[in-house]
């Protein structure tokens, strides 16, 4: 019994049409789930990791007593960060009442230096709470604060399931910094 006939070679890549193609291969490493902690661990935690780690090298925006903020290494758009306690909690109700004061009082600062870094039309902000409910790393509460414009949701996301990203994390990182004042905080 003979097998499928296989497809030369030169049959792969993309069609010959008119349309441009933005490859994204580093997204693959986060769709591959590369570098995703093994167990809900606080050793396997990379929001445990950061902290301890130079600000600029772990994309840390700002720090407070008992959260601070980083910037997502997978962002919606730029200027994506998350705000989250230092403290190894999964559950918003386990958060303690200065934990839970100062993860408002900082989500209020990131919008605040968002919109002198970058002017955005709007923000979503928001927890995703266990895995079910979309959170990639689920064991540590983190709250998303994405700077929406009007129009960014162009054919790349919609058709292409593409994002296009006009800066650099590292640039992201130096802006918001700058832009994250002490009265913010």
């Amino acid at each position: 019994m003979a097998g499928p006939t296989p497809e030369p070679a030169d049959g792969f890549g993309a069609p010959e049409d008119d349309y441009q193609r933005l490859w994204t291969p580093h997204r693959m490493v986060y769709i591959g789930g590369q570098d995703k902690p093994v167990d809900d661990s606080e050793a396997q935690c990379p929001f445990c990791r950061i902290p301890a780690g130079d600000d600029e090298a772990g994309l840390v925006v700002a720090r407070g007593r008992d959260c601070y903020a980083v910037l997502n290494l997978y962002p919606y758009n730029s200027g994506h960060l998350m705000v989250l306690p230092y403290r190894h909690v999964s559950d918003y109700v386990d958060l303690t009442p200065a934990e839970t004061a100062e993860l408002a009082a900082m989500t209020q600062a990131a919008v605040r230096a968002l919109r002198r870094a970058y002017a955005p039309a709007g923000f979503n902000l928001g927890m995703n709470q266990g895995e079910v409910a979309g959170a990639g790393i689920a064991a540590h509460l983190h709250q998303h604060v994405v700077p929406r414009w009007l129009g960014d949701a162009n054919f790349l996301p919609v058709v292409g399931r593409t994002k296009a990203l006009p800066e650099l994390l590292a640039d992201t990182r130096a802006r918001l910094a700058w832009a994250w004042t002490e009265e913010d905080a």
